[in-house]
């Protein structure tokens, strides 16, 4: 009995009016007040730790599913930029298909040998005798000359780079019309020519563009080869040469044009040598 009246007593002070509170109603408030002020603290704080956790779940839900969309994103955005690049890649090489006069065969690049500095020094594609390539065939894109076709074998075939130790094409100085044979280094280190048999009194000048001669007819004419990057005038001899940069980047190389057959002489139809979007 005592255990049931106790709380009525501490309900009915506490709703009590004060005006009208007795002794033993102020008695029992100071009394219960410190109980309260406890159980009041307790209950908001076990209140608030329910209300965060039940946020926390919610903002973790919602992080997780903006990162799963944040990834879906990206990973479209990167379709996308990469179909573009290979869109403009291949209407460059459309372009170069409608300016050349001659046959052009597609090949891609299957495998690429590296030396040991990482560079390419190799390329093999997939064409080869059944698609009537040949060695010796030119192989372009629309940055400029690759090379030739070195060897083929059933539905293969290798490519030899300008840069190769054993390229040798007669090209000219676009703004001079000076002309020489550009052989490649070989180097391991970086990609780069010799522009040899230039005349003493040839106008040559760093940042010239080199292009294909056409003579010979191994090469179109006026196909971009690559630029000077230096000029080696020595204070006697007959000759200077000049150091040249390809103007291919043989470690992006994904799509190439082989030309299989044509007046290579003739080179470009209407867009000048070194025109690129």
């Amino acid at each position: 009995m005592a255990l049931l009246a106790l709380p009525f007593f501490f309900l009915r002070a506490n709703l009590q009016d004060p005006t009208r509170a007795t002794v033993v109603d102020r008695a029992l408030l100071q009394l219960s007040a410190p109980f309260q002020y406890v159980a009041t603290q307790l209950a908001l704080g076990v209140s608030g730790i329910l209300q965060d956790y039940v946020y926390l779940v919610e903002v973790k839900q919602d992080n997780d599913r903006l990162r799963d969309e944040n990834a879906r994103l990206r990973e479209a955005n990167f379709k996308l930029q990469a179909a573009a690049t290979e869109n403009r890649a291949l209407r460059r090489l459309l372009q170069l298909r409608e300016q050349l006069r001659g046959a052009l065969l597609s090949a891609q690049v299957i495998g690429k040998g590296n030396s040991p500095y990482f560079r390419v020094a190799r390329l093999q594609l997939d064409r080869g005798d059944r698609d009537h390539v040949r060695a010796g065939m030119p192989v372009l894109t629309a940055d400029g000359l690759v090379g030739q076709v070195r060897r083929t074998s059933g539905r293969f075939s290798d490519v030899l780079l300008v840069a190769d130790d054993t390229s040798a094409i007669d090209v000219v100085i676009q703004r001079s019309g000076a002309r020489g044979i550009l052989k490649g280094t070989g180097s391991v280190e970086h990609y780069a020519c010799r522009l040899e048999h230039l005349s003493r009194e040839d106008d040559v000048q760093v940042g010239d563009l080199v292009v294909t001669s056409g003579l010979g007819q191994r090469f179109p004419a006026s196909i971009l080869v690559g630029h000077v990057d230096s000029v080696d005038k020595r204070d006697f001899g007959l000759f200077q040469e000049a150091t040249v940069t390809p103007a291919v980047r043989f470690s992006r190389l994904e799509e190439v044009m082989i030309m299989t057959s044509g007046s290579r002489s003739q080179g470009l139809q209407d867009a000048p040598a070194g025109t690129q979007e």
